[in-house]
């Protein structure tokens, strides 16, 4: 990088490091600090990403889901965002840059809702170079820019506000989501800097975080509270890893140790409890993930043992005791903090979208909102990043292909807020959320564009590489043309049908000079599994949950096979999970199933039993044009049972043979309006 002296005072030069930082940033970046998370010059990673223009789906599930995302996902967002009459969100910031005149319309997160299609989009772009794409975003970051207050302050609600009144308040209400936004914006400005190389989103984004910064320096920790679900921590390092301003680290540092040091906390905002005292997850789930993953990333700047201490605390507890099967997370819509543990009733808080107490895990009224699963891959992504422990990628890779995917109709244009593992119309009561997807959720649009930019994403999950070589988080058709950090090139094809068939087949495009190595993520639901070079079986460790190692000079041509043996499983719960006792669920690779009542017409899912030895045999359907494998078999069903107003009655054998069709848990609901149930009982 260039090297600059200048002989100036020193409060002076530390003035102009920022735009000194942004001059250097432009005239050089490296391979690899254009990847998502840039972990490239992080020092407490093992694993580090790949630039986002380096991995390209071509053929199977994920290449399907992103030619829906390309082709229908990210437009209709773009369009709903931009349409004054749905959302209100860019026609907010026309108005707070003067450019029309009205009201602030819509919730006070509607600007990170708008910044969060923005990254959709940037994301989309660097997968595309779609010109439209870039010339939209111009326009828009364009207005962005023009409502930007000149000290950085960003808030349409506010700035609106300030125009009608002339008072410049910021951070007044505890419940705002000022921050929340602005992390938003951190995140899509990196994104959108790193797909296009313009720094016009980024400029806007440093001026506000220089805000921040100067904000929370002066903010008493009351005042600071008011970060309501803290999207700035991640967007703050981000900004840092991009900028390498060294206040930005200064300022995520401050973010975590302010965390808990007011009288009145809540588990609601994660400020009860300090966060290095905290030894279980509580409160509300998308915060709390929010929160564990923004930690996450500042330990990979900063290698402060005590934050890894706490977010394995918080993982352990999440995985053992509060996540549900398909990877979600919150279960509860009200929950209360601390709950059945405290005899002074004035402890006791109420908590939206909680996760509830150890394995209290319904399955009819689970919340599980798609952003608190969404929160779930963030937060086990950044671990497998510091790590290297292929556990965090079986999260990673359960919740996407399960509760996340769940959040969205295969059509891209539907939406669910909250991810249940049951639906009944019997149900004496209705809930807040729908159980039908909806093209915009009007009270909380939130999810939407969380699980648009996510799918738009999923390729930069992909892979990971160290010194030692290329790691293989995800599988699915795909070409990669990378670099290690020594400049050494891999490019390879991988072909499969997975997660509908366990076989991969990698092949080698180019010849290397030196050794490095290929990790091949083993997944913990398989066994047995196998691994050749060239049609010649290796003797390596193929332990599932880990990653199994090759190490070769490699040569154009070379192809390795992986198998992963793929059996439909049954899955119990712990017995402490009440809800499930005397019941399973069915698991096919990172696939979890349920049962839909269109696939039994003229009986009643909850009637139907599962025969512990049943037979269960893949089966290729088409659901709204996404092809996909059923499970088929012979299950036990009783005679219909009429529960109205009936609490108990007598066992009823359940005697006479069913024939059993489950689908996919992700694609439930695409098939108009239907009970479904994950969980089922064993016939007795």
């Amino acid at each position: 990088m260039m090297k600059i002296t200048i002989n100036i005072n020193r409060q002076l030069l530390y003035s102009c490091i920022p735009v000194l930082l942004l001059f250097a940033l432009v005239i050089q970046v490296k391979a690899q600090d254009r990847a998502l998370t840039n972990t490239s010059a992080s020092r407490f990673v093992k694993l580090k990403s790949l630039d986002m223009q380096d991995v390209h789906w071509t053929k199977g599930f994920w290449a399907d889901r992103f030619k829906v995302a390309k082709e229908a996902m990210v437009p209709n967002m773009w369009k709903i965002y931009n349409d004054a009459n749905i959302s209100h969100a860019f026609k907010n910031f026309e108005i707070a840059a003067g450019l029309d005149t009205g009201n602030h319309k819509g919730p006070s997160f509607h600007d990170g809702d708008y910044y969060k299609t923005l990254e959709a989009m940037a994301s989309l772009y660097a997968s595309t170079h779609d010109r439209t794409i870039d010339e939209q975003m111009d326009k828009a970051i364009a207005v962005i820019a023009k409502s930007q207050r000149e000290d950085g302050y960003i808030y349409t609600k506010a700035m609106i506000e300030q125009r009608k009144t002339g008072n410049k308040n910021q951070f007044q209400d505890r419940l705002s989501f000022e921050s929340y936004n602005i992390g938003h914006l951190m995140t899509a400005a990196c994104v959108h800097y790193r797909a296009t190389g313009k720094t016009t989103l980024l400029n806007i984004a440093k001026k506000a975080t220089d805000y921040l910064y100067g904000f929370y320096k002066k903010a008493s920790p009351t005042l600071a509270r008011n970060a309501i679900c803290p999207s700035h921590y991640m967007g703050v390092i981000e900004m840092y890893r991009t900028i390498k301003d060294p206040r930005y680290l200064e300022l995520a540092k401050h973010l975590i140790a302010i965390k808990g040091k007011i009288e009145d906390g809540t588990d609601d905002n994660q400020d009860r409890i300090p966060f290095l005292l905290q030894t279980k997850a509580m409160g509300h789930a998308v915060r709390a993930n929010y929160l564990y993953a923004g930690v996450a990333d500042l330990y990979a700047e900063t290698g402060n043992d005590s934050l890894l201490h706490t977010l394995n605390l918080m993982w352990d507890d999440i995985q053992a005791h509060k996540m549900y099967i398909t990877g979600g997370c919150g279960s509860l819509y009200d929950g209360t903090s601390p709950d059945g543990t405290s005899y002074n009733p004035n402890e006791v808080q109420k908590i939206h979208q909680a996760f509830g107490r150890d394995f209290q895990l319904p399955n009819f009224t689970a919340h599980n909102e798609t952003c608190a699963n969404i929160g779930n891959v963030l937060f086990n992504w950044r671990m497998l990043q510091l790590t290297g422990d292929a556990k965090y990628a079986d999260v990673m890779e359960l919740a996407l292909h399960n509760s996340v995917l769940s959040g969205i109709s295969l059509n891209g244009k539907n939406f669910l807020y909250t991810n249940p593992l049951a639906q009944s119309d019997d149900l004496p009561f209705k809930q807040r959320w729908s159980k039908d997807r909806v093209p915009y959720i009007s009270l909380s649009n939130c999810c939407p564009p969380n699980v648009v930019r996510t799918i738009a994403e999923v390729s930069d999950y992909a892979y990971s590489i160290s010194n030692e070589g290329l790691y293989f988080n995800l599988y699915g058709g795909n070409e990669v043309h990378t670099q290690l950090p020594d400049g050494t090139k891999i490019n390879l094809l991988q072909a499969t049908n997975y997660p509908w068939d366990g076989t991969i087949n990698v092949t080698i495009n180019d010849s290397a000079t030196k050794m490095y190595s290929l990790f091949f993520r083993i997944p913990g639901w398989t066994k047995n599994a196998t691994i050749s070079v060239n049609g010649k079986p290796l003797s390596i460790s193929t332990k599932p949950g880990t990653y199994a190692a090759i190490k070769r000079t490699w040569k154009k041509g070379d192809v390795v096979k992986l198998v992963l043996p793929m059996e439909a499983t049954l899955i119990e719960a712990n017995p402490l999970v009440e809800e499930n006792r005397n019941q399973v669920a069915i698991k096919r690779g990172p696939i979890v199933y349920c049962l839909e009542s269109v696939d039994q017409p003229g009986k009643r899912i909850f009637d139907t039993f599962i025969p512990s030895a049943i037979k269960l045999t893949p089966k290729a359907i088409t659901i709204d044009g996404a092809t996909m494998m059923a499970l088929e078999g012979v299950a036990k069903t009783t005679s219909p049972q009429n529960w109205n107003q009936t609490l108990y009655r007598p066992v009823t054998a359940a005697s006479s043979p069913q024939p059993l069709k489950l689908i996919p848990y992700f694609a439930w609901g695409n098939r108009g309006h239907t009970e479904m149930s994950v969980w089922l009982p064993l016939s007795r």
